[in-house]
């Protein structure tokens, strides 16, 4: 049963079958071997009892509204906006463009929540822009993916709203506990552009006017604001975390049809279906771990697995540590929704145990997860970016790997440090 559920589910990921239906037939060969009966099927009662109850949280309902808001914004010139606003405020450091980009991701992500909104949205004009201004399109491509990974780190976030549902944790202290990693995320990633810029000679922008950064803010101001209210309406109390995903899109709805006028109807109804195609895709991985997380749960392997995680060490750093390669390892095979809806519950309790800080671990599994977007074999981002740039799967990859120190420093600092993650929701509490 064991190797059923482990290694049968990589050998699916690698024939290519999608994530739900990979751990939907894994777990329900794992059932019928549990059980010990190939009529276990008929009981399906109780496999569609498990998918269906795992998506009657109120907190999912925000993820369907920062999908629609993230695509309202890229249906229209908003992402561009903010592009631009970001290569006026930085585009005069070495490498300007490639600045731009990261700083643009971490103001898109005040929106999206999703790194394959951002890699997917405002990727598109992020890398055309670089490559027609002298950039080689394999650092393009990497800078772009690597600073999508800014998206559900920095609030809002989607997988950190998968996370409070299997852990009890407050969405508005983990959006919080997300502002100072993001920003870390950003500057490092804008040290490591730094050197590749002077060891290239990429080109910069001119120091902007003062009246050059007016118009750029003025012309995207509306697209700032939106972090601004999300987190200020969380933090004084005016409305809940899950009712902020409402103002986001019906901000961004509001922006694009009354103030900028770039959407009608007909576009909003594409928006719409594709938001639900999205929102169908990721429920139906929700459904399908929480089916394979409990059928790993009736094996006896989650509960071996968690004595032997408590039993290598007492140390809160060590585990962390451990925990970093375990998910640094799931999230190159397993989509990070999956990942957390299966093993967050397993390895949620020993980490509590150990004195680890409930906020600290779900931000550090999030960003655990981001960085196996960017990891072969299944890297989602990889493939998005490789595309966009127009580049070979082998060259996405060799330009990738330099952004994995900035990315790996981050992570090591939030172990090391959990104040990094806890210091901001402690403060506005």
């Amino acid at each position: 049963m064991y190797y059923i559920l482990t290694l049968g589910l990589i050998v699916l990921l690698a024939l290519g079958i999608p994530v739900g239906k990979a751990l939907i037939i894994s777990g329900l060969a794992g059932y019928i071997v549990n059980i010990g009966s190939v009529s276990a099927w008929v009981n399906a009662g109780v496999i569609s009892q498990k998918m269906t109850y795992s998506l009657m949280n109120f907190l999912l309902l925000t993820i369907p509204l920062f999908i629609l808001a993230a695509k309202v914004m890229n249906g229209s010139s908003i992402t561009k906006k903010i592009f631009d606003f970001a290569n006026t405020s930085v585009g005069f450091l070495p490498g300007g463009l490639a600045h731009a980009n990261i700083f643009a991701s971490l103001l898109f992500a005040g929106m999206s929540g999703a790194a394959v909104s951002d890699a997917a949205g405002l990727g598109r004009i992020e890398i055309e822009s670089m490559k027609s201004n002298g950039y080689d399109a394999e650092f393009s491509a990497a800078v772009t993916a690597a600073s999508s990974t800014i998206g559900p780190i920095f609030p809002p976030s989607v997988p950190m709203v998968v996370y409070s549902t299997i852990s009890g944790v407050s969405v508005g202290k983990l959006f919080l506990g997300g502002v100072v990693p993001g920003i870390l995320m950003t500057v490092t990633m804008m040290i490591m552009v730094v050197i590749y810029a002077r060891k290239r000679n990429y080109p910069r922008m001119p120091f902007p006017t003062p009246k050059a950064l007016w118009v750029s803010f003025k012309q995207a101001v509306l697209a700032l604001l939106t972090p601004v209210i999300l987190l200020a309406g969380i933090w004084t109390g005016v409305f809940t975390p899950t009712e902020s995903a409402v103002i986001a899109a019906a901000y961004a709805l509001l922006v694009s049809f009354f103030v900028y006028k770039e959407l009608n109807l007909k576009t909003l109804f594409t928006i719409l279906k594709e938001t639900a195609r999205d929102t169908a895709g990721i429920g139906i991985v929700i459904a399908a771990a929480a089916f394979y997380g409990w059928v790993l749960a009736r094996s006896g392997l989650t509960y071996q697995f968690a004595q032997w995680i408590g039993g290598v060490t007492q140390s809160p750093i060590i585990f962390l540590l451990i925990i970093n390669v375990f998910f640094l390892i799931v999230g190159c095979f397993l989509e990070a929704i999956a990942a957390i809806m299966i093993f967050g519950p397993i390895l949620y309790a020993p980490a509590i145990a150990l004195g680890v800080d409930p906020l600290q671990f779900g931000v550090v599994m999030v960003l655990n997860l981001m960085i196996g977007l960017l990891t072969p074999p299944f890297g989602i981002v990889l493939f998005i970016t490789q595309n966009l740039a127009g580049i070979s799967f082998q060259k996405m990859v060799k330009a990738i790997l330099p952004f994995f120190i900035p990315l790996l420093t981050v992570l090591l600092l939030m172990t090391f440090f959990p104040q990094i993650v806890t210091w901001l929701p402690n403060l506005m509490q």
